[in-house]
């Protein structure tokens, strides 16, 4: 990304920040959104489906997030409108929401801590743009790429500062005091991560290790929060504490395999950056635990030169019978085993929803199978 010329918005004035962000979304994004939803219809209706229960509160939450940014300096203002405006799947709201509809009924502080979760997620997006060096993401340039690394290393801590900022204002200090906690662990997950990139060592327990820190935590600490604010029983809570861990873990899982699986115009982001990085993720892991002498010395050969390609056919087709497909299943079953934490809980039409939102995860899984 050298020589590249990058354009401050603190170049215009101010008042025009927003319409200038939303112009740059316009422009960059608008034929490859229609690809994205074409392509990913089934699950994403899934999905739809899921958060019609609470998609009034959806929108609270969306409101609130936009609303955030007037509470940076006005200078930097637009960097933020641009980073929190690019929508993801806010699977973490939809999480902290149905689970406090399940423990309880949804009030303003589910929609605070919704608010909080999904932006201290897209703080982390910010920075694995810059580690990853990513050009595009939600089908549109990154933060790095528009405006460089620096300002947006410093664009993801105003962002983390400010969910826990927000964090502060529950009058059970609990509660904040385990999203920073939760915060901790995410960065420290990344950390670890970024330690033990080109590690051949490294094993299934590290990696599973790393995407519980740096993913399931995250997850966990919406649905185990939510139903602390509707004062839910302690064991009720431990076990949506469980659900959303391990919902959590498998999802990461899910994209990880997209990384080596999805396409570009689908995912709206840039593929293949875990195996440029040397992040050997869990189908990399699968294969090098079962490879031939000759594959591992290929496998390693192929990451070196950054033929991502060639690398993605030998996982799919590999002497293991494909080790993208076996962690495509073993994400599956994770989310499986998530579901049957609610045995024990008295159902209702939010249980309901999330063990929905299990089954939407599954066929997103699937859909990657080759």
């Amino acid at each position: 990304m050298q020589g590249r010329r990058y354009v401050a918005l603190t170049t215009c004035n101010p008042r025009h920040y927003s319409r200038l962000v939303e112009l740059f979304a316009r422009t960059d994004r608008s034929t490859s959104r229609r690809a994205v939803a074409k392509a990913s219809s089934a699950p994403a209706l899934r999905l739809a489906e899921v958060a019609k229960l609470v998609q009034p509160h959806l929108k609270q939450v969306e409101t609130r997030i936009a609303q955030q940014t007037s509470a940076f300096d006005p200078a930097i203002e637009g960097y933020v409108v641009y980073a929190v405006g690019s929508r993801g799947k806010r699977l973490r709201p939809l999480l902290a929401l149905l689970a406090g509809g399940a423990t309880g009924t949804v009030n303003s502080g589910h929609i605070d801590l919704a608010v909080i979760v999904e932006l201290i997620h897209i703080a982390t997006l910010v920075h694995d743009d810059v580690m990853d060096e990513a050009a595009q993401r939600r089908a549109q340039p990154t933060a790095n790429a528009r405006w460089g690394n620096s300002l947006s290393v410093l664009l993801g801590d105003c962002l983390f500062a400010h969910a826990l900022t927000l964090s502060t204002n529950f009058e059970n200090s609990d509660i904040g005091r385990a999203i920073a906690r939760t915060a901790t662990t995410v960065c420290s997950g990344e950390m670890i991560q970024t330690q033990r990139r080109f590690d051949l060592n490294l094993t299934v327990e590290d990696y599973l290790r790393i995407v519980q820190m740096k993913t399931g935590s995250l997850f966990s600490a919406a649905a185990e929060l939510a139903a602390v604010i509707s004062e839910a029983d302690p064991k009720v809570i431990a076990t949506f504490k469980d659900f959303g861990f391990q919902i959590g873990t498998a999802y990461q899982i899910y994209d990880d395999c997209v990384d080596l699986a999805g396409t570009e115009s689908v995912t709206g982001k840039t593929l293949g950056t875990d195996l440029r990085k040397g992040k050997f993720t869990l189908p990399v892991l699968i294969f090098l635990r079962s490879a031939s002498e000759f594959e591992r010395e290929r496998c390693c050969q192929l990451v070196l030169d950054e033929k991502v390609e060639e690398m993605i056919e030998l996982l799919k087709n590999g002497a293991n019978n494909g080790a993208l497909n076996e962690s495509i299943t073993a994400g599956s079953d994770l989310i499986r085993k998530a579901q049957c934490v609610f045995d024990g809980i008295a159902p209702n039409r939010y249980t309901d929803a999330l063990f929905s939102l299990g089954n939407a995860l599954c066929d997103m899984f699937d859909q990657l199978r080759v």
